[in-house]
């Protein structure tokens, strides 16, 4: 089992440069480092190449994370919007593929954040959605990429919100690629229990987010870890660990994030570094790893 962190505990914004933080990730003790896809393909295949480099030279795994717009919706009723989502995939997984990413989780079958102020169509986005994944999934597989359906709670999104629902999704797109992801903030919210949900996912589970209730690092709040990681050894989970904290407000991660308070205790770089670094150990203690 491999331990990482998304950057982006760092950044106030999506687009903010990721090379950087490399290193840090490295430094810190961790094995994975996990980045946002939104803006990978604005990068130059030059920027791409440096950062598989440092990626390596630090001996760190490059995971993928991504909520595409609305405007990019696999699952959209209308097919000019499915259709810029394939395409916009295509150049996302062919960029990921140059950073040596073999892991891309999130919303990939829908969107992110949802916009509720519109009524939404749970079923008719599923089938969409199933369809969708389905069609990108060999050209994902043909770049050695994983798919990682994300179960999402039902403020961010309608369509996948238990580990249950997540695998039957997965199954419906049968595709050996294509797998389940689960977080805890999200299963906090909508799992009667975090072992079985955990289960549930099973030999299915492709990748794995970790954080607290309210978003801070693991063990600053009140998540049953042991009991997350006797499941994680009960299903012999050898995936990612990736911990995906949000405490600092201001910017648009802050404002998607709803970060309304500061979650680090006015904590500078410095000493989130260092509850990164005492998260990591405890990640390790009660996970595995």
């Amino acid at each position: 089992m491999k331990h990482g962190i998304y950057y982006s505990y760092w950044e106030q914004e999506w687009s903010a440069p990721f090379a950087p933080y490399i290193e840090k990730i490295a430094r810190l003790g961790f094995d994975v480092a996990e980045v946002a896809a939104h803006h990978i393909n604005e990068y130059s295949d030059a920027d791409l190449a440096l950062i598989r480099q440092a990626a390596k030279d630090n001996g760190i795994i490059l995971t993928a994370g991504i909520g595409p717009s609305k405007t990019k919706n696999l699952s959209s009723p209308d097919s000019a919007v499915r259709k810029a989502g394939r395409m916009f995939f295509e150049q996302t997984l062919r960029n990921v593929a140059k950073l040596d990413i073999r892991t891309i989780g999130g919303a990939l079958h829908s969107y992110w954040p949802v916009d509720y102020s519109q009524p939404v169509d749970k079923e008719g986005d599923r089938a969409r959605g199933v369809e969708g994944i389905h069609d990108i999934a060999d050209f994902a597989n043909d770049l050695g990429v994983d798919l990682c359906i994300e179960v999402l709670n039902r403020f961010e999104n309608h369509v996948i919100n238990t580990a249950a629902e997540g695998v039957a999704f997965v199954k419906d797109v049968g595709k050996s690629n294509v797998k389940v992801m689960l977080d805890t903030f999200h299963m906090n919210i909508e799992e009667d229990s975090f072992g079985e949900a955990i289960r549930t996912a099973g030999s299915l589970l492709g990748h794995f987010h970790t954080g607290e209730s309210n978003r801070r690092v693991p063990g600053k709040g009140r998540i049953p870890w042991h009991e997350i990681g006797l499941a994680l050894r009960e299903i012999d989970y050898t995936g990612a660990v990736v911990m995906e904290p949000f405490v600092k407000t201001g910017g648009t991660i802050g404002s998607d994030i709803r970060v309304w308070r500061d979650l680090s205790d006015g904590a500078d770089e410095a000493k989130m570094d260092e509850d990164a670094r005492d998260a990591l150990a405890f990640s390790r203690f009660v996970l595995g790893g």
